[in-house]
């Protein structure tokens, strides 16, 4: 049987260079068991390619996150993610005999910094080539300069949880002669050496435990502000100002993804305010002093604002009516034919939810005595709820029996989502002696 042509060996090699890891770990193992010659060409061309992919991985590992957008969306210096594959197939075809030193158990460091090197005079010479359309003197120009630093970073890599820490002195000291020595390489080594090692962290805010170790006054806002890593400061701030914003026009619903979202901006932005408090001196009279200051009281105000909104979501989806007694006396009773599905159960879910979810950042925004007078308040309100539609299920008063028992189950749900286990649990023991089931805990919450 013929084997592959040229021109598929062509088609197929730049098919399976644009194929993502996981999709060529699939079609590898598709292959494997394939009989005939071109089989087992294909099965060359995968081998190939997933050992070029090691080596590329390896040598350009100090700047590979640089190659993606930040997922928290805070400014960083970034590359087109197709620019990585043309700039590793332009810097090994420069050093094509030294390849085989990056394979086994433990590849070559200073073959690894060799091609970077490589890489970064690839960068400048064929600018073009690497990143078509851009701008010579922008984008190629940043990536041949980080990459002049790539040995220098893969050195700090190895020592970066270390510096988020508790670093000694001697700890500390290697990060400030690293960093004095990537200034002799550029003039602006040392913040991009610092960029490179920002894009290896997904928690935006720990830069500031490495900025903070680069010099001994740099902890003073004065310092700080007037350097160049005051940009790390800035972009912070400007993350937690457009997350008040979010935060700000959020209206509670039953789209439980804006919780979700809320709740992640709540926990970043104390996150942040709360590194900065411990890292810097802010003068609360600076321009980053009153930034962070305006940001927590917006932040603040509005988290008190939707534990109100939780508060008036129960008694919106857990109403209550007047029921006759004798004569014309009457007394508040649980409204047992309340819908038990639909926007305003939802809303009620998502707020319980957010309640549940805010105590770290309620105790950073000054909120955490609202938000557990709340809970304690909708416990009580919540299971005497639950008690008074139980005594009603039991003396015979519900019309329909089995959408009742869905209420005092969503009624238990709501107690979960505060944190009020026990309570919870009562509810429902309560219920499984009534004598009908109360739609159980994890299924109702698996539904939520």
């Amino acid at each position: 049987m013929a084997g592959l042509s040229v021109a598929h060996k062509v088609a197929l090699a730049a098919l399976l260079e644009r194929c993502p890891d996981a999709m060529l770990r699939t079609v590898s193992s598709a292959v494997g068991g394939l009989p005939g010659e071109r089989a087992e060409e294909l099965r060359v061309m995968l081998a190939e390619e997933t050992r070029d992919r090691v080596r590329r991985a390896f040598v350009l590992a100090p700047l590979a996150p640089m190659f993606r957008q930040r997922a928290d969306g805070i400014a960083a210096l970034t590359f087109p993610p197709a620019v990585l594959a043309r700039l590793w197939k332009a810097a090994s075809g420069r050093e094509p005999h030294l390849l085989p030193q990056l394979d086994g158990e433990e590849p070559s460091i200073a073959v690894a910094d060799r091609i970077c090197l490589a890489a970064a005079s690839a960068a400048r010479d064929h600018p073009g080539l690497i990143w078509p359309g851009a701008d010579r003197d922008a984008g190629p120009a940043d990536l041949a300069a980080c990459l002049d630093l790539a040995h220098m970073a893969r050195r700090g890599l190895s020592s970066l949880e270390v510096w988020l820490k508790r670093p000694d002195d001697d700890q500390v000291a290697e990060l400030r002669i690293l960093l004095k020595d990537c200034a002799t390489i550029r003039e602006d080594g040392a913040e991009r050496l610092l960029e490179i090692l920002f894009a290896h962290l997904e928690d935006a805010v720990l830069i500031l435990r490495i900025v903070t170790q680069t010099s001994a006054a740099v902890d003073q806002e004065g310092f700080l502000s007037a350097s160049e890593l005051a940009g790390f400061v800035d972009r912070l701030i400007a993350g937690v100002e457009a997350r008040a914003v979010r935060i700000a026009a959020f209206k509670p619903g039953a789209d439980a993804a804006r919780v979700q979202d809320v709740m992640a901006d709540l926990t970043w932005c104390a996150n942040v305010l709360g590194e900065l408090d411990v890292t810097l001196a802010l003068d609360t009279q600076s321009p980053w002093g009153k930034s962070v200051r305006d940001g927590r009281v917006a932040i603040a105000a509005r988290l008190s604002g939707l534990l109100r909104a939780a508060d008036k979501a129960v008694d919106q989806a857990l109403p209550w009516e007047r029921v006759q007694t004798a004569g014309r006396m009457t007394r508040k009773a649980p409204h047992l034919n309340a819908p038990v599905s639909g926007e305003t159960v939802q809303a009620a879910r998502n707020l319980l939810r957010l309640v549940g979810s805010v105590r770290g950042p309620a105790s950073t925004f000054g909120c955490e005595a609202d938000r557990k007078t709340l809970v304690e308040t909708l416990t009580a309100r919540l299971s005497d709820y639950a008690d008074q539609a139980l005594r009603m299920v039991n003396d015979g008063e519900a019309g329909d029996e089995a959408h009742a028992m869905k209420l005092i189950a969503f009624t238990a749900q709501c107690l979960d989502l505060i944190a009020a286990k026990e309570a919870a649990r009562a509810v429902r023991r309560r219920a499984a002696v009534a004598g009908a089931p109360a739609g159980g805990g994890e299924a109702s919450s698996r539904a939520a």
